[in-house]
């Protein structure tokens, strides 16, 4: 069997999966308990500076927007975060400062929107390093491995593609054919952050359209939090149980944010605010358009509630439900 291949990406949140498993065990507790909080206290309590931050949804869609604006206003800083892919809610951190390491599948555009000066000055100027780059379906794997409790997935695909060579893979000979095989390290983030359609008090979720990776991310962080547009009764969720995307006791807080995905999509809820993230890309070409950005609609209004208001209130929220239906 071949001697193992390592490549040039830095090692990001790989834990040996025993150790994990005592963690949790000391650290996360199955009891089922009201979780409800404030975005505020959920990132004080569980997002401290220096921590590995995953982000639920899939570029776009269903980012978890009131809490990235948070994480903004209280400052943290010295953020390193897995872009899975990366795209607005990355942009926002990165020009707030949080972000000083980024392990990249896709970051530093906004897809057909753009790219992002925001991210690219940021990397040229050193402010934010890149650690690592893999797929997609590679971060996905890290995960379930994590959420499997194995120390790596083997996978065949990457292979295929010079993408390994700045990864944190490695390559073995397949003890049965010989034949090269890649190993994708697990990645258990400190923690994550999601926006999900409904859930109860404590935790457990549905959500509707693309799941991306959040079933196995979920399963893989060691802390959960979750903004979702509305609680509602467990009766409700116990009725379709197969529903249950993220079962309570993965969870750390809980908060209701109504539009909390603003200005990226909510399926079946409402659209995208493509004037929004506009006047952000826009904003954003310059440190100083950047730095007025954040003193309007993130430091210049208390809380994610203000924040909905000074972009257009109930009446453009309004605007983008009809825009959804009319997809």
């Amino acid at each position: 069997m071949r001697d193992p291949v390592q490549y040039s990406g830095e090692l990001i949140g790989w834990h040996d999966p025993d150790e994990n498993r005592r963690w949790v065990r000391e650290n996360k507790s199955r009891r089922l308990a009201d979780k409800r909080t404030t975005v505020a206290e959920a990132v004080r309590n569980y997002v401290p500076d220096g921590s590995l931050l995953a982000l639920g949804g899939f570029g776009h869609i269903r980012i978890p927007m009131a809490l990235v604006y948070e994480l903004v206003r209280q400052r943290r800083r010295d953020l390193t975060v897995i872009c899975n892919p990366g795209c607005h809610d990355i942009d926002i951190l990165i020009g707030g400062g949080c972000v000083s390491r980024v392990d990249v599948a896709y970051a530093f555009a906004h897809e057909l929107r753009g790219l992002s000066s925001c991210g690219r000055r940021a990397v040229e100027s050193g402010q934010v390093k890149v650690t690592g780059e893999l797929s997609n379906a590679g971060y996905q794997w890290r995960f379930l491995a994590a959420a499997m409790g194995v120390p790596f997935m083997p996978v065949r695909s990457l292979l295929g593609t010079s993408t390994l060579e700045h990864s944190s893979a490695r390559v073995i000979g397949d003890p049965w054919s010989g034949k090269p095989i890649c190993l994708v390290p697990a990645c258990y983030p400190d923690a994550a952050i999601f926006h999900v359609p409904r859930c109860d008090q404590y935790g457990n979720a549905q959500i509707d359209g693309i799941l991306a990776d959040d079933f196995e991310l979920a399963r893989a962080a060691r802390r959960l939090i979750m903004t979702t547009e509305e609680i509602i009764d467990t009766e409700e969720i116990r009725r379709r149980p197969w529903r249950t995307v993220i079962p309570f006791h993965l969870v750390d807080a809980v908060i209701e944010v109504p539009f909390g995905a603003h200005p990226t999509e909510m399926p079946v809820n409402y659209y995208s605010d493509e004037d929004h993230i506009a006047l952000w890309l826009k904003a954003s070409k310059t440190p100083e358009g950047t730095a007025k950005y954040f003193e309007e609609y993130v430091f210049g209004v208390p809380d994610f509630d203000a924040y909905v208001e000074k972009v257009g209130g109930l009446r453009r929220l309004n605007q983008l439900k009809r825009l959804m239906k009319l997809q």
